[in-house]
């Protein structure tokens, strides 16, 4: 497919739609807007940007100009006469915080209707905000049913979620902190179609499966509005005592080793340590002294209970009583097991009436007085990693450990594992594995 030759029908004229369609235009690939509201498809059609967004109207109006850029209500003719379809709609929040997704099936269906009639493979791209599923559950099952004809065969599909801010939508379409290509199946072509429309981004763009493209525009705004509540937090808590608290705030900021960079940003088990929970304590008590709330402190306690019940109740449901651990501390490299989450987790274990044996290469079953030993696990410390292996039914894995890798090979047929760490390991035959978040 010729790459300058790509035609693009944009179907939502709203925002994403119409930057969307500006941007391509400017990139050199004819465009036509689909939109059922006869407002936004006269703006256009007169070289106007139907919405306010610095920078658009110019690239509208020069779109319109060199007859790049068209708009219609037509959506059969501007699908019969493209090579990609993009889904711009909104999928507004309902009364109960569910997604409205009625506007992406409606979309999807007269895309299909209009695939009915055409001959050769047409591309369709959802843009839309839609939760991981959709595509799967909605999208699909619509597009089939109203063409006749088979997705990943005969219609090609990709999910291209947008990260657009109001105000500087051009300069992040140009500049983007990523670029994501929800992949369907073996579908290479659909991906290399949006290689060619993002050839201009200097940006290599992350192909990841469908279902985990529909969530990182979630995780992303998300992340953002958890950000935001916590300096909101921090800011009060600052307030409350005469501290500024941008000051604070560069600090934190300063500092991209741990507090701004990937560092504790891959999900797994609990936190413990000496720091953590302390902290986290004491300034929560903090804020009841000054009658300031802390409720983004409190979730974060609250949260961290919770992974540790899920680990619980995911040893526990297999109904197996011989239970193995692999680690103890609260995190690798330590001998440290003060609040450890490990150590919390065995005592539940062992409050259920499971037998235990633990092996971790830093904590000692004898006392010599050094902060490795804890007197109530102390009988159920094992010197070996085989020794673990060879006694139990579920094995906890709690740290990362190349002997410990090499000991899991030789489980037990029938047992279990739960993976706490993501150890990287190929479950021996007969042997089901499960992770703690993944």
């Amino acid at each position: 497919m010729n790459e300058k030759k790509l035609k693009v029908s944009i179907f939502g004229a709203g925002y994403v739609g119409c930057v969307s369609a500006g941007c391509l235009v400017k990139d050199g690939f004819e465009v036509v807007a689909v939109d059922p509201d006869s407002y936004k498809v006269d703006a256009i059609s007169a070289g106007n940007s139907p919405i306010y967004e610095p920078g658009l109207s110019a690239l509208i109006k020069s779109g319109v100009d060199n007859g790049m850029l068209s708009a219609t209500s037509d959506f059969k003719k501007a699908v019969l006469e493209t090579d990609v379809s993009f889904c711009c709609t909104g999928t507004p929040s309902q009364e109960d915080g569910s997604l409205n997704t009625g506007y992406v099936k409606l979309v999807s269906e007269q895309i299909g209707e209009a695939i009915r009639e055409k001959e050769g493979r047409h591309i369709v791209v959802m843009r839309s905000t839609i939760l991981p599923g959709t595509v799967e559950a909605e999208v699909i099952p619509a597009l089939e049913k109203s063409s006749g004809k088979k997705v990943g065969t005969d219609i090609g599909l990709a999910y291209y979620p947008e990260f657009l801010r109001e105000g500087t939508a051009i300069s992040d379409y140009y500049e983007p902190g990523a670029i994501v290509f929800g992949k369907y199946e073996d579908d290479e072509e659909s991906v290399k179609a949006l290689m060619a429309l993002c050839a201009q981004i200097p940006v290599k763009p992350h192909v990841i499966p469908i279902r985990s493209a529909e969530i990182v525009k979630y995780t992303n705004n998300c992340w953002h509005a958890v950000k935001i509540s916590f300096s909101n937090e921090i800011g009060n808590l600052c307030k409350s005592v005469g501290i500024d608290s941008h000051v604070v705030m560069d600090v934190l900021c300063a500092d991209t080793r741990l507090n701004i960079s990937r560092a504790y940003m891959k999900p797994g088990f609990a936190y413990g340590g000496s720091c953590l929970p302390k902290d986290l304590r004491a300034l929560r008590h903090f804020g009841k002294v000054h009658n300031i709330s802390t409720p983004v402190l409190d979730a974060a306690v609250e949260a961290n209970e919770y992974q540790l019940d899920r680990a619980f109740r995911l040893v526990n449901r297999g109904g197996a009583r011989k239970v193995g651990m692999f680690g103890l501390t609260f995190k690798p490299d330590t001998d440290d097991l003060r609040e450890s989450p490990l150590v919390l987790l065995a005592e539940r274990l062992m409050s259920k009436g499971h037998k235990l044996s633990i092996y971790d290469p830093n904590v000692s079953a004898i006392d010599d007085g050094g902060r490795n030993f804890v007197p109530h696990l102390a009988d159920f410390i094992k010197s070996s990693a085989d020794e673990v292996t060879s006694e139990v039914d579920t094995i906890i894995i709690g740290i990362k450990n190349d002997q410990i890798r090499e000991a899991l090979k030789n489980a037990r047929g029938g047992a279990s594992i739960v993976d706490l760490v993501r150890l990287p390991i190929e479950a021996p035959e007969g042997v089901h594995y499960e992770g703690l978040v993944w």
